[in-house]
């Protein structure tokens, strides 16, 4: 007999835990199924990608899930589909020891990068995230600024040094068991460019769920003093108006910290802050 129960997460998709036989001999896997139409109808293979990637990743020094099986067309489960092994532990927002939660995000990053590039079939190349509109937000008092950003995003991204990236890096994505990292999970957004990518992808889901600017600073220059790389705050630009779209009409509760975010990373690249 079978045994299912749905899992945290997953706002791309649908994603069950399943289990069959009894203990010891107990198996568990997880099933993700991408259900939304509008997912499916944006990128149809997104579960053979998914995949792909898995497979690739499989060799990286840091605990990923396994793939068990993969339904590609969604013939079998009724959405395109994928069974993998269910990795130890839970996600963590809140931690009792915030300096060792911030170095353990950190240090995922640099055991994905040093993986090896795969060849052009393999996991195919960042792009930003495609808004429907570039207008800048109506409730912004800052207009140079997000106009300077959404031109830094249309331009090619920075070089020379190209990786893996995660591509949905977040403290979400990453499991914690016993204190320790137990697995990085969600690779659908898998792609290769800039290390910084997955730097300013976490920064920013940091900032947005209140951990703060400076949280995020922390957790940067941990990144920086594990890999010896300086981050590219093109990558915050590239977070920021990948979530346009959603904040262009309302203006999010913390609208002033993103201003603010917004205007030290276009600074940074010699932007206008006006």
């Amino acid at each position: 007999m079978t045994r299912v129960r749905p899992l945290l997460g997953g706002r791309s998709s649908a994603v069950h835990l399943l289990r069959g036989g009894t203990r010891p001999r107990e198996t568990r896997v997880v099933l993700r199924r991408y259900v939304r139409p509008e997912a499916r109808g944006e990128e149809p293979d997104v579960a053979e990608r998914e995949a792909r990637t898995l497979r690739y990743v499989a060799g990286a020094a840091l605990p990923t899930p396994q793939l068990l099986a993969l339904d590609a067309t969604g013939a079998e489960a009724g959405a395109p589909a994928l069974v993998m092994s269910l990795l130890p532990g839970r996600a963590v927002w809140a931690p009792e020891d915030t300096e060792r939660w911030v170095r353990g995000l950190a240090a995922v990053l640099p055991a994905l990068h040093a993986t090896a590039v795969p060849p052009d079939d393999g996991i195919r190349p960042f792009s930003p995230y495609r808004q429907l509109r570039y207008d800048v937000p109506a409730w912004s008092r800052r207009r140079r600024v997000w106009e300077d950003a959404i031109a830094i995003v249309h331009r090619p991204p920075p070089g020379p040094r190209i990786v893996v990236v995660h591509r949905d890096h977040h403290p979400g994505n990453v499991l914690w068991h016993g204190g320790s990292v137990s697995g990085v999970v969600d690779w659908q957004s898998a792609s290769v460019g800039p290390p910084s990518l997955d730097v300013g992808h976490c920064r920013w889901n940091l900032l947005s769920s209140r951990h703060g600017t400076a949280l995020a600073d922390r957790f940067t220059a941990a990144w920086e003093q594990l890999t010896g790389e300086r981050y590219d705050p093109w990558a915050d630009v590239v977070a920021v108006i990948g979530d346009l779209d959603g904040a262009r009409d309302d203006p999010p509760p913390h609208a002033a910290v993103v201003a603010d975010f917004l205007a030290r990373a276009v600074a940074e690249l010699g932007g206008d802050t006006g």
